[in-house]
Formats: C-alpha cells, structure tokens, sequence
C-alpha cells in the first residue's frame, strides 16, 4: 500500500487495529470525546492526563493518541523518549490556541510575583512557562496551596477559573479570557429549558461550560434540588455515573462524545446532552482510516523541544505532588 491510498475501513479493521498496535509495540488511548468506534478499538479511554500517565506507565514503546495535539505533546511531555503519535497533527484545540507562550509572557511581565497556574488543556510552549499545572478536578486544590498573598494568574478557561475563584474566594487572582468554544456553547438558556423539561433530572456539568454559573443559579433558586447539580470534570462524571440510581434521568453538559463512556458505565440510566450539538470537529478529525494510516506508516509523529518538555513536565509534576489530578479534565 502506498502512502497516498486511503486505509480500507471495515467489519474487520478493529482486529486490524489491535493487529497492528501488537506487531509495533503500540498502546491506543482515546480520549473520551471521541468517535465511538475510537473509544471501542483502543486499549485506554480516558481524559488526557490520565491517559498520558497511562503511556507513561505503559510497556509500550509507541503512544498513538487519539485526541487533540495538546494531549499527545503532554504524553511526550511525560515520556520523552517514547515516539508518539496522533492519527491526525491538524486535530487541534480552541481553548489551548487561545493563549501563546509570548502572550503568557507578556502577562507575567505585568505581574512579576504571580504564580502561573495553567490548565492542562494548554500547548508544551505555554507549560514551559507555567509554575504549576491544575486539572478541572483538583483546581481547587491547587490554587488553594499557593499562599493567600501570593496573586494567581490562572489560564487559559475563564469558566473553570470563574469555578475556581467562587469556591475559593479568592480575589487576587487573576483569569485570562480563553474558553472551548464547545463548551462555551453550552449555554444557561439551553440547561434551563431542559432542566424545566426534565424536573427531577441530576445535572452533570462540566466547569468549562458556559452554564456553569446558570446550574449553580437554579440550585440556590431553588429551580432544581442543589443535590441534583453536580459540576465535575470527565473522570468525575464517571464516578458519578457508576453510583447513578437505575431509571434515573441525566442532563450532561460537556462534549457530547462523552455519553457513550457514561452509557457503557452506566446503562440503566438515561444520559441526555443538554446540548447534542455540542460536538468538537477536531476531536471527530481522528477517524478509523486515520488510525490505521497512523499504525501502517508511523504518521504523524509529535515532536517537543526537550528543553520545553523539561520544563513543561516540571510543571505537572508540582501539580501531581500537590495532589493526585483525580479525573483530569
């Protein structure tokens, strides 16, 4: 097969999947807003710091991620000298291309005594200048240990740091202006109508999501009973899943990729999107045909500066060693 071919895909190309990850000393992860049939075939699902420590944990000479390019530049981060590779380098991130290293720098220029916390939905180049990394889950934790008058700059998620800033009321600290533009548009207008639609629902919500601050609303209004919202990273949806009661009724705010893993956790529930057109095109990039080309031909493989991923990974070690990063995203 020559290079310019497209892989044939069919009933047989999962056996073909795991065929060609064992002949090359290849572990597949994806992440868990992938194409279903991505989240089946691979070895790992999970949210990608969970995932990248699993490549880093791994036997496997060969990390095939199949994410976005920020979550296979922080497997390499953790495991430089694995090769890594990503079905498709083009498969990219709104909310990490929504601050560069030179504007970070510019940032900390203004507040020279701050400490850089960055979300791990961030470039290698913006770690490499970042004090300590933070997951949805232990954000909270981790803006928590930084002395009270120390100022925070926390970026790139203006939601998870509008999240963060209200559980910890902390006033010194600092929120850049970056968003998924998934997640931004799940709004409060849509979780309200489908809160009314659905009255005795739980709500599932992610902190990066636009309707946060609306489900946090309708609990203190009463509109829904407080103990039916719950905002939580991936992993912690997971959690909360599995103890889910049979026959109950879940509102989901995030990536709609993610209700197969919540349907496969927990299938007597019923999962709904608030949103089902919330779903992220550069996550569908990583396709079936892309993840065989990857495996045939070694494309595309991720590079990382290893002065950058030095400092990129000193950052998240000091966020592992604050606290365990639970579910990540």
């Amino acid at each position: 097969m020559t290079t310019t071919e497209a892989p044939r895909v069919d009933a047989g190309w999962a056996d073909e999947v795991r065929a060609l990850a064992a002949a090359q000393d290849a572990v597949v992860l994806a992440h868990n807003y992938q194409l279903p049939e991505i989240q089946d075939v691979a070895h790992f699902t999970g949210d990608s710091l969970a995932l990248s420590r699993i490549a880093a944990e791994s036997p496997a000479s060969t990390i095939v991620f199949c994410g976005v390019h920020f979550m296979a530049e922080t497997a390499k981060i953790l495991s430089p000298e694995k090769t890594v590779l990503i079905p498709d380098a083009k498969a990219g991130c709104s909310l990490a291309d929504s601050i560069t290293a030179d504007q970070l720098r510019e940032w900390k220029a203004e507040h020279p005594d701050a400490v850089v916390v960055s979300y791990v939905n961030t470039t290698a180049a913006v770690k490499a200048e970042t004090d300590v990394c933070c997951t949805s889950s232990n954000a909270v934790e981790v803006v928590r240990s930084i002395p009270a008058d120390r100022e925070v700059l926390f970026l790139p998620d203006q939601f998870l740091g509008a999240h963060v800033r209200r559980i910890t009321g902390r006033q010194n600290m600092h929120v850049w202006a970056g968003e998924c533009h998934v997640h931004a548009g799940i709004s409060g207008p849509a979780l309200t109508a489908q809160s009314q639609a659905h009255p005795d629902a739980d709500l599932y919500v992610h902190p990066e999501c636009g309707c946060a601050t609306s489900a946090l609303y309708l609990a203190g209004a009463g509109a829904v009973p407080a103990e039916h919202v719950k905002i939580l990273s991936t992993g912690g949806m997971l959690d909360a899943a599995r103890e889910a009661q049979p026959g109950r009724t879940v509102l989901v705010a995030t990536e709609v990729g993610m209700l197969h893993q919540l349907r496969r956790a927990a299938p007597e529930v019923d999962f709904r999107a608030v949103n089902d057109r919330a779903s992220c095109h550069y996550m569908k990039m990583i396709t079936p045909e892309k993840l065989l080309r990857a495996l045939r031909e070694g494309r595309d493989e991720v590079h990382v500066d290893p002065e950058l991923a030095e400092r990129g990974r000193a950052a998240v070690q000091r966020m592992i060693a604050i606290g365990q990063p639970g579910g990540g995203e």
